[in-house]
């Protein structure tokens, strides 16, 4: 009797506290928002604010942000369990925060799933910023940025020529061939190790930066939208999460570290290359960091450079196919370069003569493109058109919703590259955000573009491409990020002496 008088005792004590919690919690919450006012706070429900309202697949995601930027404007922000995400829906306002403000917009959230669980605070795309990011940032744009553009030139023409041949070889092989491309080009850059379809490790690479890019999604994961659940020790039996960050931190490990070790094996045969582990070795660098550090900074690199060429080609694939005028107009710069009979394929140096290859390349990048985006974090609070936005919060650019914007592009459904002949057509990174933005900028965006660039005016001179009937290309629709065939197309060779070119020119570099 005594233990349930003390019992019944306890219950207002609990009630108490309970209650002087909520009025904490509640104390707090009005003086936060006193303090901040976000942009366009969409409505959502408590505890989980917008969580559940965002749909999972990419594609509808996309739609999503799509529908509320039409809706609320240039700024709109998701509550997604305690993290607020603002979403900027014109390129003035990205541009105003994350280049003209980008030391404020510099970081990245410590988001506990992609950064922590996935990643070991290891993958530099989402660190915050610090020492170690400022760190590994300098470093790889001392041997990848605009001052090597040059070192890396052979292996862009070479992985391109060896895409000519395999278009012209195995045409109904497309996807693959574009996703050898990508894959193959930034693994010699990076590991100096040239790739065929179907390498097993590469695909292994490219499913789990699928996943991580999954992760960085608003509300993908628990710990994410509650991060102090990543902080309670929990047994590991109840923290789902757990099983799949783990599984992508260990199977991420694995991939990076087989070409780290298969380099270091070919360096001992005699087989030195020029790439990106081999100069971090000569610098001394590899005395600085510990192993595991090592090989997620390659790796690192290799998931942020596949995907983007990968996807930037299958648009050009499509767009040519939907829109064969650009690719005639394209055409006749090449020719009066290259001769309409195939005399010569064209080469790097060309490129500064050919304007409309570069406008191509920009549209390339902007047309019904679904690149996964990473916000921005603030390190200190900021005031902009009458908001005050706290440090901490995640700024993030509806990229897809953007490129397709009619108020931002004039017809945004049409692959229309003369809308970017203009003062900043000699600008790669100038209107559109697929390179990123800020001090956050992708440090290879000058290789890349040059990449683009030459694959371009190859792939234009030499290839016709064709909708295949009954199986419509959709546009306004963006696609998932994934390696299957987004959409069917035929693709042939201009003519017979366009095929005799590849054949003498694209061979030797497509057998390795």
């Amino acid at each position: 009797m005594k233990l349930a008088g003390r019992n019944i005792q306890v219950v207002p004590i609990a009630i108490a506290l309970v209650l002087l919690w909520i009025l904490y919690r509640t104390v707090l919450w009005l003086r936060f928002h006193r303090k901040y006012k976000f942009p366009n706070l969409v409505p959502g429900v408590p505890l989980f604010g917008n969580m559940l309202q965002i749909p999972t697949d990419t594609a509808g995601r996309r739609l999503y942000l799509h529908k509320m930027a039409r809706k609320y404007g240039e700024m709109f922000t998701l509550k997604v369990g305690s993290n607020y995400w603002i979403f900027m829906n014109s390129q003035r306002v990205a541009n105003e925060l994350l280049d003209k403000r980008g030391a404020r917009y510099i970081s990245r959230q410590n988001l506990p799933m992609p950064g922590d669980v996935a990643s070991g605070g290891k993958r530099v795309v989402f660190m915050p910023y610090g020492n170690l990011w400022k760190w590994d940032r300098k470093l790889i744009h001392e041997i990848i940025g605009p001052g090597n553009r040059n070192v890396f030139a052979p292996l862009q023409d070479v992985e391109s020529r060896t895409l000519l041949y395999d278009y012209l070889t195995e045409p109904d092989l497309w996807n693959q061939a574009n996703a050898r491309y990508a894959s193959s080009l930034i693994m010699s850059m990076v590991f100096g190790r040239r790739t065929k379809m179907g390498d097993a490790n590469v695909d292994r690479i490219i499913e789990t930066n699928n996943e991580i890019m999954k992760m960085f999604e608003p509300g993908s994961s628990l710990i994410d939208s509650f991060p102090f659940l990543a902080y309670i020790p929990l047994p590991k039996a109840i923290q789902p999460w757990r099983w799949w960050g783990d599984s992508v931190f260990e199977q991420s490990k694995k991939n990076f570290s087989e070409e780290f070790e298969g380099l270091a094996a070919r360096q001992q045969q005699g087989k030195n290359v020029t790439c990106f582990v081999s100069e971090f070795k000569r610098l001394g660098r590899d005395k600085v960091l510990d192993y595991e550090s090592t090989v997620f900074l390659a790796g690192s690199l290799i998931e942020a450079g596949s995907d983007t060429t990968r996807v930037a080609l299958n648009q050009l694939v499509a767009g040519a196919a939907l829109f064969p005028d650009f690719v005639q107009r394209a055409r006749q710069d090449l020719d009066n370069l290259c001769g309409a009979d195939a005399q010569r394929l064209p080469v790097a140096s060309d490129i500064a003569s050919l304007p409309y290859i570069k406008a191509i390349g920009k549209e390339v990048l902007r047309w019904n493109i679904s690149f996964p985006e990473i916000a921005h974090s603030l390190i200190e609070d900021d005031s902009f058109e009458g908001y005050n936005i706290p440090a901490g919060t995640n700024v993030i650019w509806n990229s897809w919703g953007v490129h397709m914007d009619a108020s931002e592009y004039e017809n945004p459904e049409t692959f229309w590259p003369e809308r970017f002949m203009n003062e900043d057509l000699d600008k790669p990174i100038k209107g559109h955000l697929a390179f990123g933005a800020g001090r956050r900028v992708c440090p290879g965006w000058v290789i890349a573009s040059n990449s683009l660039h030459l694959l371009i005016a190859r792939v234009l001179y030499c290839f016709d491409f064709h909708q295949v009937p009954g199986f419509p290309i959709p546009v306004g629709k963006p696609f998932e990020i994934g390696t299957e065939k987004p959409y069917e197309v035929r693709i042939s060779v201009r003519s017979a002496a366009h095929a005799a070119l590849i054949k003498a020119d694209c061979a030797e570099a497509a057998n390795f």
